[in-house]
């Protein structure tokens, strides 16, 4: 939401202020289609070139993800501690045989069902389940450091494949610009080839010329490179249910009691996203 009003003041600023200031938007407007398509259409082949269809797929969300803004509410993230400590109960009270059904049929498990939003997320679900999958085949004889070095790979990969558009529409800002002097450089020699016309020919020429290198100031600093840093900020909103289920599984495997463990995951939240400890207590309570 916050994007597109960003969006819709930058544009009303800059051509407001620049209409005010006596400038004409005729010149700009008659250039903008082409100069677009040329600037526009170069950043595209340059995705195509350095990218799969995989990572033009997560683009695509990463682009959403602007708009939308996190993936996941407060309210998930303390349905992911809550629904973690429940299973890692399970595992203390009533061993590894009582786990299995959950954690390897999780779509059917009656622990999961009361988290239906989690559920329904396999990256979550995957990151809860493998683990636990492990101590299930290992009768829970697995030592607590290799399970956390396994979830910590499996958290380093997720972020990973979360960071990458971030990375390419970072690397858009940066290219913008060059591409802008890229069309004002054809502008230019457009120009040049056309010297012998009068001067009010030639001014419009340069003009839009010049536009190509607005344009590409204005698409890196104005759009892609603010839109890089707010898919940075989600990322990282985000991520912090993968550290949270990390910390109840590894915490809970220490043996810790469980207001310690629910502390153990709560603190790693943002301050802005973190539960108090006593409305997590008051869920594990079912209250």
């Amino acid at each position: 939401m916050f994007a597109a009003i960003g969006i819709i003041v930058l544009i009303v600023m800059v051509f407001g202020g620049f209409t005010l200031a006596g400038g004409a938007l005729g010149p700009i407007l008659a250039a903008l289609p082409l100069e677009m398509m040329m600037i526009g259409g170069a950043a595209i082949g340059a995705v195509l070139i350095g990218n799969s269809m995989h990572e033009i797929k997560l683009l695509g969300k990463g682009v959403a993800k602007v708009f939308k803004g996190p993936k996941f509410t407060n309210e998930d993230h303390i349905d992911a501690i809550a629904l973690t400590s429940k299973l890692m109960k399970v595992l203390r009270s009533d061993g590894a045989v009582a786990l299995e059904s959950h954690v390897t049929d999780p779509a059917n498990s009656a622990i999961f069902s009361e988290y239906p939003r989690l559920q329904s997320d396999p990256v979550v679900v995957d990151m809860i389940c493998d683990p636990l999958t492990l101590m299930v085949v290992s009768s829970g004889s697995l030592d607590t450091h290799a399970i956390e070095d396994v979830i910590d790979n499996a958290i380093k990969t997720q972020l990973h494949e979360m960071e990458e558009p971030a990375h390419t529409i970072q690397s858009l800002a940066d290219a913008f610009p060059a591409l802008g002097i890229v069309a004002a450089v054809l502008g230019v020699i457009k120009t040049m080839g056309a010297i012998d016309q009068p001067p009010e020919i030639l001014g419009k020429m340069i003009g839009a010329a010049l536009v190509g290198t607005f344009l590409g100031v204005l698409l890196a600093y104005g759009f892609a490179g603010p839109m890089a840093s707010r898919l940075k900020q989600v990322n990282t909103h985000d991520q912090q249910i993968f550290h949270s289920i990390k910390q109840v599984i590894v915490s809970s495997l220490h043996g810790y009691p469980q207001p310690l463990v629910l502390e153990a995951a709560r603190s790693g939240l943002p301050p802005a996203h973190r539960p108090k400890l006593t409305d997590l207590l008051d869920t594990m309570r079912g209250r």
